[in-house]
Order: structure tokens, then C-alpha cells, then sequence
């Protein structure tokens, strides 16, 4: 092997071995994070429950790779901005210590804020000029990818702050869903005009030959995709929508993305595809706070619970119950009560 390829080659593993560390500590911390959620969530809210986690694992992964080898991304960073180098530490650090929060829910409500703000500013300096200048279907599909993961880090940061049930967190969660439904409406269309990408985030990339119905994938995506973003912008059927749209990502990532990826060659250098599908697909399944409903607390490990809790959740709550003030009857019981003492 000749001394420039060698380098290279120890460069590139370095660089993927922190990236793979970092992902992999990020799920068992998630993991660990997650357990009395899934334990207590019943079918495919267990699923559900891993949220935070898939939401997280990415931005430890870009955030290693900012640290490890920073070189590579230098030449995102502006002309115009002093200190490049340490802009680049600055957004690996920055990401690395977000994905630790989130992944732990300890004070979501600051790092999905700064996060949001991060990727918004993001588009500001760096996509959307050069989607504007050069144009193409690529550049403004990061546009509006890199947007629907800020308003995926704002819905969490409102949900933080209980938002989703009618506390001040509410109007971030407002903002943050409709850049998220504009992205999945945008990447339906983009499956149905290019039905062999690889789906999810519709790229450059191509599904692999040996994928079987690979255009029947793409339309079936895209179709879930679009009904989805209606769904959020209407705010009918978003728990709904949003479950069984997260669901299929994730089986798109497992069976589809991972196995493309390890197929291809020099190109899996990045372990960024499999990691925007999990930022969709989480973004996705915090969009079920966009009903305004409290999820029904069930008993651990008890089926009956479990089916009332299904049942119940399909009812949406009384508005008074969401935001936590007691209805006209309950606010007459102590009145009648003190009433019904002073007369024995």
C-alpha cells in the first residue's frame, strides 16, 4: 500500500471508528434513558418511546465527525467567518453535548431550543444562499431538510416545557411542525418524481439492484409522506400519521439504508443517510403532540391497562382537562361538600 493511500485509510478509520463510538454510546445511553417508557408503553408506542433516542444518535455521530476530523469540514464553514477552525470544534462540542441532553431528557427544553436555532441559522449562512445562486433539486432539498430538523428540535424543546399540554411551550411547537410538514409534503413529491432514490431523504443516492420493487418502495414512502405532512398541517389524525410514518422509516433505515450503505464501498464513509433518516423518523413521532393530547398513564405490565389506555387515547381530551382546570362540576363538589358538613 503506497504512504499517501495509507494515510488516508488511517484517517478514514480513525474518523469512522469515533463516529461509530459515538453512535453506539448514544444507544446504550438512550437505551437506559428510554427503559420505563418502554416498559410502560404498550404495542407500538414502545416503539415510540425510542424517540429521543433516535433523535439524539445522529448528532452525536456528525458531532464526532466534526472532532475527529475537522479538516473535511472546514470548507463548510464561510470565508467570511473568523476562527473557522474553531467553529468547527465549536458545532462538534455543540452537538455532542445536545445529543447528551436530549437523549437523557435532562433540560431538552434549552438544548432542542439552541439546536433548532442552530440549524435555522444553518440554512440562513450556508443552504439557502447557494440553493438561491446555483439552484437544483438537490440544494433545496437540504433546505428544507435541514429546516424540518430545526423545527423537529423546537417541537421537543416545546414539548419540554409542556407545551403539549397547553403550557408556554406551545407556540414553539406551532412553529417547529410546520417547516417538518412541509418537508415530508416536499419529499412525497420528490419520491413520486424520482422513484429510485433511496427513500426517505430524497438525494442523489439510488437504491442498490439487488433491492427488490424498488420504485413500489419509493411511491409507497412518498405516498406515506405526503398524506402525513396533510395530516400535520390540518392537525387530523396526527398521532396516527405521525406513528405509522416514523414506523416505516425505521424499517427504511434497518432493512434498506444500513444494508445500502455497508454495500457501498468507499461511499459508506459517512454514516450520514442512515442518520437524517433517524432525525425524520424521530421529528416525525413528536409531531403526535400536534393533537394536543396527554398520553394515558397505564400500569406496568398489565394488558388491560394497556387496551384501556389504546382506547382511551383515541378520544381526545376535554380542553379544560389538556391545560389542567377543573370542569364547573368539580369546581361545585367543594362548595357542596362544606355545605352538606356545616348542615350535620
Amino acid at each position: 500500500m503506497q504512504p499517501t493511500n495509507l494515510a488516508q485509510f488511517l484517517a478514514f478509520s480513525g474518523a469512522a471508528l469515533s463516529m461509530s463510538a459515538a453512535g453506539l454510546a448514544l444507544v446504550a445511553i438512550g437505551l437506559a434513558a428510554a427503559k420505563n417508557d418502554i416498559v410502560q408503553a404498550c404495542g407500538i408506542d414502545k416503539i415510540v418511546a425510542l424517540t429521543h433516542m433516535c433523535f439524539a444518535i445522529p448528532l452525536a455521530v456528525f458531532g464526532a465527525e466534526h472532532l475527529s476530523s475537522p479538516q473535511s469540514m472546514l470548507a463548510l464553514v464561510p470565508s467570511y467567518m473568523p476562527w473557522r477552525v474553531f467553529w468547527v470544534y465549536f458545532v462538534g462540542f455543540a452537538l455532542i453535548a445536545a445529543s447528551l441532553s436530549i437523549a437523557t431528557k435532562v433540560q431538552v427544553r434549552w438544548s432542542g431550543l439552541l439546536f433548532g436555532a442552530m440549524m435555522f441559522l444553518f440554512v440562513a449562512m450556508l443552504h439557502l444562499p447557494g440553493a438561491v445562486t446555483a439552484g437544483g433539486r438537490i440544494l433545496w432539498t437540504i433546505v428544507v431538510r435541514e429546516m424540518s430538523f430545526g423545527g423537529a428540535g423546537w417541537v421537543l424543546a416545546g414539548i419540554a416545557m409542556g407545551g403539549d399540554r397547553g403550557g408556554q411551550g406551545k407556540s414553539l411547537i406551532a412553529v417547529g411542525r410546520v417547516p417538518i410538514a412541509i418537508a415530508a409534503i416536499f419529499f412525497g413529491v420528490q419520491h413520486f418524481l424520482h422513484p429510485l432514490g433511496l427513500p426517505g431523504v430524497p438525494l442523489v443516492k439510488q437504491m442498490s439492484p439487488w433491492i427488490p420493487v424498488r420504485a413500489f418502495i419509493d411511491y409507497l414512502t412518498g405516498a406515506f409522506l405526503m398524506v402525513a405532512g396533510a395530516c400535520f398541517l390540518l392537525a387530523r389524525k396526527t398521532r396516527m400519521a405521525a406513528t405509522y410514518l416514523g414506523a416505516w422509516i425505521v424499517l427504511l433505515v434497518v432493512v434498506i439504508a444500513c444494508p445500502d450503505r455497508g454495500a457501498g464501498g468507499p461511499e459508506c464513509r459517512r454514516a450520514g443517510r442512515g442518520g437524517q433518516l433517524l432525525r425524520r423518523h424521530a421529528s416525525v413521532w413528536r409531531r403526535d403532540s400536534f393533537a394536543g393530547r396527554r398520553q394515558p398513564e397505564v400500569t406496568r405490565g398489565d394488558p388491560k391497562s394497556c387496551a384501556e389506555g389504546r382506547q382511551s387515547s383515541r378520544r381526545r381530551l376535554p380542553a379544560t382537562a389538556v391545560v389542567g382546570r377543573p370542569s364547573s362540576l368539580t369546581q361545585r363538589a367543594p362548595a357542596a361538600t362544606s355545605a352538606r358538613r356545616a348542615v350535620s
